[in-house]
């Protein structure tokens, strides 16, 4: 795997582990190579079978089941930062109101662009993503003014900003609870009313998602797990695989095709 300016990719061989909620902060879009899919949201389930392409808007939380643990599910993802959608499609912002697609030349497309990616040939990447990019416009729509995330409200953005400088620090619930002037127990229910995650759980998650874009093809995964305040390389590796779907090694094998 490797990464040109705003945009990445992963390849998932086998998802063998149910990946919990989480959100990206960019827009996901996976092409189910073979098995079938779960993406649960907020008030529906999504079934993606082979040859479809799936997505996920930028801050929707979501999680990802195992459907059946004798089945083998392997994707290949895309991950699109909103500046970049923006640009290419002339600063319209959007949103994929159609989650799945089923079209036989936008999976050639989606291939194609997979391909440039690890080939690390920017300028075809360029031309490839535009392509794509285009040919699954129809599928969303624009995104209403003021339209934001639970997660960007104004009652979230301090301790936000919080966990974001402190990510290389240990973060306690205390403290988090101190910044919205409640007590654990009520700052824990009210932060997952609106998230739809525990708090804990959503500084875990930014940890690995910083940690992951911190990799390199000959980087110390010893120093990346400490740098993030883990206990240990175990701890770090489980957590890890626990939202990326693979372990650090792998991703760093990845990052050298």
């Amino acid at each position: 795997m490797t990464k040109v300016q705003d945009i990445s990719f992963i390849s998932i061989e086998n998802q063998k582990c149910d990946f919990p909620k989480h959100f990206h902060e960019t827009f996901c879009i996976s092409l189910i190579k073979r098995g079938i899919e779960k993406i649960e949201l907020e008030n529906e389930f999504l079934y993606s079978n082979e040859n479809c392409i799936s997505i996920t808007n930028p801050y929707e939380i979501h999680a990802n089941p195992i459907v059946d643990k004798d089945i083998e599910v392997c994707f290949d993802t895309i991950y699109i930062s909103t500046e970049l959608m923006s640009y290419i499609l002339k600063k319209r912002e959007i949103e994929f109101s159609s989650r799945q697609i089923q079209n036989s030349q936008i999976n050639k497309s989606f291939v194609q662009v997979f391909e440039y990616l690890k080939s690390e040939n920017i300028k075809t990447t360029e031309t490839s993503l535009k392509k794509f990019i285009y040919q699954i416009f129809p599928y969303s729509q624009i995104v209403k003014e003021n339209s934001q995330s639970p997660l960007q409200s104004e009652y979230l953005s301090e301790l936000i900003t919080f966990i974001e400088h402190n990510l290389d620090n240990k973060i306690y619930l205390n403290e988090l609870a101190k910044i919205a002037h409640l007590n654990k127990f009520s700052f824990s229910k009210k932060f997952k009313s609106l998230t739809g995650m525990t708090p804990m759980s959503y500084v875990l998650m930014k940890k690995v998602f910083s940690a992951k874009n911190q990799f390199t093809t000959d980087c110390d995964i010893t120093d990346i797990a400490y740098s993030y305040n883990f206990a240990d390389v175990a701890h770090f590796s489980h957590a890890f695989k626990k939202y990326v779907g693979i372990s650090p090694k792998e991703y760093r094998t990845q990052l050298k095709k």
